[in-house]
Order: C-alpha cells, then structure tokens, then sequence
C-alpha cells in the first residue's frame, strides 16, 4: 500500500477513533446528568453541617449510605469513623479511592445561602466536594460495569486535618481486612485552577511536615537590671534568626524547604524579664534527607543559642505532628492525565504546581507498596479566575473562611476525572 493510501486509511478511521473516545464520556456525562440533582443535594447537606477532625461520625453515616446506595459493600469505624466501601466487578486490578470526612475549625464568612450552621466549623478544604465526587463517581462506575473489570475500594477518612486519619486506618487492617489494591487515586480541589480543568504534579506534590515545640529557659528579674538575668526573650531572638541559617545558609538552594516560626510566647509585663520562651515552629520539606537536615539541624542551633546565652537549663525540644511527603509516581500520573485528557479535552488537563501544605494520602500508596497519585481539581469560577489572574487579585484559598468552589462545574469535573481514570486502570482487557 502506498503512503498516500496508508494517509487515507487513518482520515477515514479518525471518525471511527473520536466516536469511540466520545462515547464514554457521553455516557459518562449522561449518567451524572441523571443523579445531578442528587449530588448537589448531598453537597449541601455536607456543607451545612460540617463535623471536625474524629468527630465525623454523622457524615461518616451519610456517606456509608450513599456507598451502600452506589451498590458498594461498606464497613464502618475502620481507623475511628472511617469508612471503607468495595465493589468487585470480576478479575482485574483493584482501584482505591479516597476521600476525606472531616473539616476545619474556621468560621464561614462566604455569606453563601448554603453556609455552615455549625458556629466555627467550615468545609474551608473542600472535602465536602470531595465527598460528592466520590459519591457521584461510584454511582456511574457501577452503573458502567460493562465498561470495566477488577475491584473498587472507596474509603471515606476521618481526620486528615491532623494528618492521622490514613495511618489510623490502614492499622485498623484496611489492607488485610479488604481488597489489597494495586493503584490508589484521590482529587483535591484548589483555588489556583479554574473549575473545569484538572491539573497534575509527577514527584512530590505535597510535603513533610513537622512541628516542633521549643522552650527556651533564662533567669528572670527586673528589666532595669537585664545584667543579673538570662534574657530568655533576647535568647529566643537570637535562635530565631540562627534557625534561618538552614534554609540561607546550610540546605541546597535546589531543594526546597521551609521553618517558620508561628508563635513565641513569653513574658506577661513591660518591665519584668521572664523565665522562659516558647517557640512553635513548623518545618516543611520534600526529600527525606533534607528533612533530617533541618530537623537535625534545628536542635544543634537551639541548644548551641542556649548554651551561648548562659542558659540555666538545656532547651526542651519536641517534635510532633509529623508526616511524610506525598510522592506522585510518575508514570501512573501521565497514564492518569492521558486518560483524563481524552474525555475533558487536553486543554483542560494542566501542569500544575507541588505545593508545602500537608496531606496524608499518600500513606496509603507508601503502606500498600502501590502507585499513587493525587490531582487537582479547579474550584474557581472561570470567569473570576481570569479576572483575578489579570489584575493580581489573590483569590481565596482552601482553608479561607471565604473559600467557595464554583459547585456544579467542580462536582461534575470531579467525577469524571474520577470515572474516567477508574476506567483506564480497570480497562476491560
């Protein structure tokens, strides 16, 4: 056959290719047409009444009904209030899916008609949309079993605000007691991407986290008289600025890393000179080594300040609330976007940015011994985000008392990002 020949064969076979890409997503978008007013019910309902970190118990009931509802066999309090659902569909690799139960101790402030009734608890992270693209993505799955075999594990997590939720649940046996899976897949939405779109990260996405306590000790007095004391406040300034030396001065200017220091408490009258300060500290970072360092790093520069100032006592140094970064496996991500990307358009998948905040899904991924991916979900008006892109307006965030996803653009998006890539891990061979 010539070359001119083979041309005319693949024109006249492209229709045939861009029907068969456009009919699951036709059905796709069919099937959420049908129990939109559903999702969008449960939206509300979610937002209205927002539960905070381990106290999710009522959301915990809702969301184990819509699973049983998505014909999902469900089990409870797994890990606290966890949920996991599982829908076997025949042989073929298992799929976990995951989203988050709990919210934040933040008083709305969007003046929404929808708006939080619980006084200072708010969905200000967006989880109550993560739940109802999971609901809404289960449901058509299920409806699609046609279109796919292998095994589904949705889990609903308590507590991923204070990053404890995911280990708490995979002690419970989530990966003894259920399907192990071979991919594990969540969405989160942000307020850097419009709604409609979904952008990715391969590598680190997210990073580790570390609290760190520090109190410093000096010998109090009379602040007319500094000489017949050991100034913990000037003690506490001088560690302030040393600790910065890490990132300035002592980390690879190529690997990021962050120490800020959010509070010091010290001291209670201008002119009496403490006993001691506190310091509470938050360390971020990607690569494990870099962690160590900072970590390391930190606990050499407190006691050698306390030591130079003539403290009377070593410093108290504690580390808490730690979690490990969330690594995007490359090639699991590109198989996802190329997926996502033929349904919602390539233009509507985008590069996006890692960001310092925490998040513990991937201890799910890192448990298991399986690829992992997280993505994120626009939540911004579209036209608003142009807008704000051209004139420099910073935009409300996740964790904003103002933060408010443009709700049926994100919810749909959402579950057909979810859907389309269940279907490409869970392809029919």
């Amino acid at each position: 056959m010539q070359l001119s020949q083979w041309v005319l064969v693949g024109l006249l076979a492209m229709p045939a290719v861009l029907a068969a890409q456009a009919a699951p997503m036709k059905a796709i978008q069919g099937e959420l047409d049908r129990i939109y007013p559903a999702l969008d019910a449960l939206y509300l309902d979610l937002h209205q009444h927002p539960e905070l970190s381990g106290q999710e118990v009522k959301t915990a009931v809702k969301m184990a009904d819509q699973m049983r509802k998505a014909g999902f066999e469900v089990t409870t309090d797994v890990g606290g209030t966890g949920v996991v659902g599982v829908l076997r569909n025949g042989q073929g690799p298992t799929l976990l899916l995951r989203t988050e139960l709990d919210a934040l101790p933040v008083q709305e402030k969007t003046g929404l008609a929808y708006a939080s009734q619980e006084p200072g608890v708010m969905h200000a992270c967006g989880h109550d949309l993560h739940m109802t693209t999971l609901t809404g993505a289960a449901s058509v799955l299920n409806r699609l079993r046609d279109r796919w075999r292998g095994t589904l594990v949705l889990v609903a997590q308590p507590a991923e605000e204070t990053v404890g939720g995911a280990r708490a649940m995979i002690a419970d046996g989530l990966f003894t007691r259920f399907p192990r899976p071979d991919f594990a897949l969540a969405i989160h939405d942000s307020g850097s991407v419009p709604a409609g779109r979904i952008a990715w990260v391969e590598g680190y996405a997210y990073a580790n986290v570390d609290s760190v306590d520090i109190t410093l000790f000096g010998k109090g007095g009379h602040g007319v008289a500094p000489h017949t004391t050991v100034d913990p406040i000037v003690l506490a300034a001088r560690t302030i600025l040393a600790l910065q030396t890490l990132i300035a001065r002592e980390k690879d200017p190529m690997e990021p890393g962050v120490i800020t220091v959010g509070s010091i408490h010290a001291g209670n009258k201008h002119n009496i000179i403490p006993d001691e300060a506190r310091l509470q500290l938050t360390v971020r970072s990607y690569a494990p080594a870099v962690r160590k360092q900072l970590l390391d790093g930190i606990v050499r520069i407190v006691k050698a300040e306390a030591t130079a100032g003539h403290s009377p006592r070593e410093p108290l140094i504690a580390f808490s609330e730690g979690q490990d970064a969330l690594y995007n496996d490359p090639a699991f991500t590109r198989r996802l976007v190329a997926a996502i990307g033929k349904g919602l358009g390539p233009d509507n998948v985008v590069a996006g940015k890692a960001v310092m905040g925490a998040e513990d899904f991937g201890e799910f991924g890192k448990a298991a011994g399986i690829p992992s991916a997280m993505l994120s979900l626009g939540a911004v008006e579209p036209v608003r985000f142009k807008a704000a892109l051209a004139s420099g307006e910073a935009l409300p965030s996740p964790h904003s008392p103002l933060f408010a996803p443009d709700r049926e653009r994100s919810i749909r998006t959402g579950a057909e990002a979810l859907i389309l890539a269940a279907l490409e891990v869970l392809a029919v061979p």
